[in-house]
C-alpha cells in the first residue's frame, strides 16, 4: 500500500505552492523510502516553481534533505532500515564513459527512482532534482542515499545535499584552491558563502567577498572572508579594480562566480590573475548571453574557465568527509541555518530568500 503524506507541490508557473496529499509507493527494485527529517529551501526549488527548469508540472519540491531509511526494495544491499542518510541527486551509474574513465562525479547517466509519486487523484509528480523531499517520506533510488554519521542533526546535514556542497566543491574540487591562494567570490548567498568556507578550509591566504548587500558581506566574514567589496553602484571595471587592489594589482588566483549573470562572469574573468581560474557555479537562465568579449582576451590571459555542477562532488566520498569536518568544528555548516519552519511555510521562505533575508530556511518534520 502506498504511503499517504502531505507534500509541497507546485502546480503551475509562478503560482504559490500548495500543501497537498501525496502517495508514495513502496520501494521497487533498487529503490528506498526515506523518512525525511529536514529539507532546506533552495533557490533551485524556486526556479522549479517559476518555470526556470522546465514545464513538467506539477512538481514535488524539495531536494536538500536528510533522514532515515524506512524501507528498501529488492536488490538493495548497501542500505537497510534505520540508516541515517543525506539525499543526493548524483546517484552515479558506474558504467557510463565518465564512470569508466574514473571520473564518476561527471556521471552522464545518474539514477532516479523508477516509480512515480502521485497526487491523490493519480496525477504523476515530477520530483525536484529526482528527489522531492518537502514531505514526511519520499521515494528515491538507493544510490541517492549517502550514509553519514547520525551525530549531525538533519537540519544541518541535509544542507550538504545541494547548496553547501555546490559552494564547497566549487572551491575545493573545481577551483582546486590551494594553500596561500588568493580567492574572490562574487555573490555571498548560501552557495557563495559555502565557497568561502571551502576556500578557507583549503588554506587560501586571502578571500575576497563581493556582493551588493552589506548584510551578506557580514555573513561572508563569518565564513572566512578576509576582505569585502560592496559592488552596489560600481561598474564591472571598478569591481575588477577593487579585486586587483587587494591582490597586489594582479587579480585573484581563483574567482568563483556564485551569481551566474553575464556581468558577474565578466567581472570574474577580468578579476583573475593571468593564468588564473574562473569557476561558474551560479546558474544562468537560458536567455543569458556573453556579448562583445574579444577572443584575444581568452587567448592572451590563459588559465582555466570552468563550470561547477554540484561542486563536482562524489557524494559517497564528499558527504561523509564534510560531516566529519563539521563534527570536528572545522566546517561551520550550522551557520547556514537561518530559520526552521514547517512545510506550510515554504512559499513565505521563498520570499525571504528572494529578498536576501536568509541563508537557508529549513523545513523540519517530526
Amino acid at each position: 500500500m502506498p504511503h499517504e503524506v502531505r507534500g509541497v507541490v507546485s502546480r503551475a508557473k509562478g503560482e504559490p505552492v500548495s500543501l497537498e496529499t501525496v502517495l508514495v509507493p513502496d520501494p521497487g527494485p533498487g529503490e528506498a523510502v526515506v523518512s525525511v527529517k529536514a529539507c532546506g529551501v533552495c533557490h533551485t526549488d524556486m526556479h522549479y516553481r517559476d518555470g526556470g527548469i522546465n514545464d513538467d508540472y506539477p512538481f514535488l519540491l524539495g531536494h536538500e534533505a536528510a533522514g532515515y531509511v524506512e524501507q528498501v526494495g529488492d536488490g538493495v544491499t548497501d542500505l537497510e532500515p534505520g540508516d541515517y542518510v543525506i539525499l543526493n541527486w548524483r546517484a552515479v551509474c558506474g558504467t557510463c564513459r565518465a564512470c569508466k574513465r574514473g571520473k564518476p562525479w561527471y556521471c552522464f547517466n545518474t539514477h532516479n527512482a523508477a516509480q512515480p509519486m502521485t497526487l491523490a487523484d493519480g496525477t504523476k509528480l515530477s520530483p525536484a532534482l529526482g528527489i522531492g523531499a518537502f514531505l514526511d517520506k519520499t521515494l528515491v533510488h538507493a544510490g541517492q542515499c549517502t550514509k553519514v554519521s547520525p551525530d549531525a542533526e538533519p537540519a544541518v546535514a541535509g544542507l550538504l545535499g545541494c547548496g553547501v556542497m555546490a559552494g564547497i566543491g566549487a572551491a575545493i574540487n573545481t577551483g582546486a584552491v590551494g594553500r596561500g591562494d588568493t580567492v574572490a567570490v562574487i555573490g555571498c548567498g548560501g552557495v557563495g558563502d559555502a565557497a568561502i568556507a571551502g576556500a578557507r578550509l583549503a588554506g587560501a591566504g586571502k578571500i575576497i567577498a563581493v556582493d551588493v548587500d552589506d548584510r551578506k558581506l557580514g555573513w561572508a566574514k563569518d565564513f572566512g572572508a578576509t576582505h569585502t567589496v560592496n559592488s552596489r553602484g560600481k561598474s564591472e571595471d571598478e569591481v575588477v579594480e577593487a579585486i586587483q587592489d587587494l591582490t597586489s594589482s594582479f587579480g585573484a588566483d581563483v574567482v568563483i562566480d556564485a551569481v551566474g549573470r553575464p556581468e558577474t562572469w565578466r567581472t570574474a574573468f577580468y578579476g583573475r590573475d593571468l593564468a588564473g581560474t574562473v569557476v561558474l557555479v551560479g546558474v544562468p537562465t537560458p536567455d543569458m548571453r556573453l556579448n562583445d568579449m574579444p577572443l584575444i582576451d581568452f587567448f592572451s590571459r590563459g588559465g582555466s574557465l570552468k563550470s561547477s555542477w554540484y561542486g563536482d562532488c562524489l557524494p559517497s566520498r564528499d558527504f561523509p568527509a564534510l560531516v566529519d569536518l563539521y563534527l570536528q568544528g572545522r566546517l561551520p555548516v550550522d551557520k547556514f541555518v537561518t530559520e526552521r519552519i514547517s512545510a506550510d511555510g515554504v512559499e513565505q521562505a521563498f520570499s525571504r530568500m528572494h529578498h536576501g533575508e536568509v541563508l537557508r530556511s529549513v523545513v523540519e518534520f517530526s
